[in-house]
């Protein structure tokens, strides 16, 4: 399989492009390295010399571009985006432009160089306060971002795309994503950080707030599946753990693991655009994919500080 794997440098997409060469596919490997999740572009490093890997250095607002780098894929994984919902409520601008139309660009340039399916990456937050909790595919989607609403514009392109041109396509709405290699800004990253350097971890509202928080091992198996799996029409799938765990009980089993149970949390006000809780049904993903996820959160907090403790070197 030739793939195109769009924000390849970062958290998920770096992660993925390691399991589409090690099971001996061509990936051309699309990514601006404009931002800081990227990791300045380290976690490619090591496939450059690869015969079957290709770097393209291309924003996706740059629909010429993008057709060129997908002449001759099978499959786009479209992992590119302007993350974070607090960064939205600062400039919606920027996550309009790269994740609606950035999003729209790809559908166009995969319809126009005829590829096969296109795996766009979603959130759990196109559902806001969810008004059901666990969250299925089905229920009202309510999102409270500009993060949010562009995600869901997305969603909506590629539904329309499937509709119109025939172009297959999934919407997998990912469940709070953890694991090596994500963004400094992500919490689980920041209450680790503080625990390492011996300062108290700083929570937004009581930390009663629950997330499903899913391990990235997971996710990717799910993005996988996705390429080969029939039956796929421009649907959204949740991608989540399908359990809920508190604020709280992340923050006392991060400090349990780095061995600091003695500090206390800072309660700090809420921030706009986060929601109250996350917890989806992921029944619909087992159904049709053949997944499951493997990962309890206790395992993958366990297995981060493990790796983010190397990573920071001690």
């Amino acid at each position: 399989m030739r793939a195109v794997v769009t924000g390849a440098a970062g958290f998920i997409g770096s992660t993925l492009t390691d399991l589409l060469l090690a099971e001996g596919h061509v990936v051309v490997a699309v990514d601006n390295f404009d931002d800081h999740s990227t990791g300045g572009g380290r976690f490619l490093t090591g496939h450059l010399e690869k015969k079957a890997f290709q770097l393209e250095r291309i924003s996706i607002l740059d629909l010429n571009a993008l057709r060129q780098s997908f002449q001759g894929a099978e499959v786009v994984f479209h992992l590119a985006a302007q993350t974070g919902v607090r960064k939205s409520v600062k400039d919606p601008m920027r996550s309009h432009m790269v994740n609606s139309t950035g999003t729209l660009n790809v559908l166009l340039a995969a319809r126009d160089e005829g590829v096969r399916r296109v795996i766009n990456s979603s959130s759990s937050s196109v559902y806001g306060n969810a008004l059901r909790l666990p969250t299925k595919e089905e229920d009202p989607v309510l999102p409270i971002s500009p993060y949010a609403v562009s995600k869901l514009s997305a969603e909506h392109y590629c539904s329309l795309f499937y509709d119109l041109y025939g172009l297959e396509s999934v919407s997998l709405r990912y469940f709070t994503v953890y694991g090596p290699r994500q963004r400094s800004d992500m919490a689980i990253r920041i209450f680790t950080d503080r625990a390492l350097d011996g300062r108290r971890p700083q929570i937004f509202g009581d930390g009663e707030q629950t997330r499903d928080f899913t391990y990235i091992t997971d996710v990717v198996d799910a993005i996988r599946l996705c390429a080969d799996r029939p039956g796929l029409r421009g649907e959204p799938l949740n991608v989540c753990c399908g359990r809920r765990v508190t604020i709280n009980q992340v923050v006392r089993g991060i400090l349990k693991e780095v061995g600091r149970e003695d500090l206390e949390p800072e309660y700090l006000p809420m921030q706009d655009g986060d929601v109250d809780h996350t917890w989806g049904d992921n029944s619909k993903a087992r159904r049709l994919l053949g997944w499951e996820p493997k990962v309890a959160v206790e395992e993958g907090l366990h297995s981060y500080v493990e790796w983010y403790r190397k990573e920071r070197g001690g």
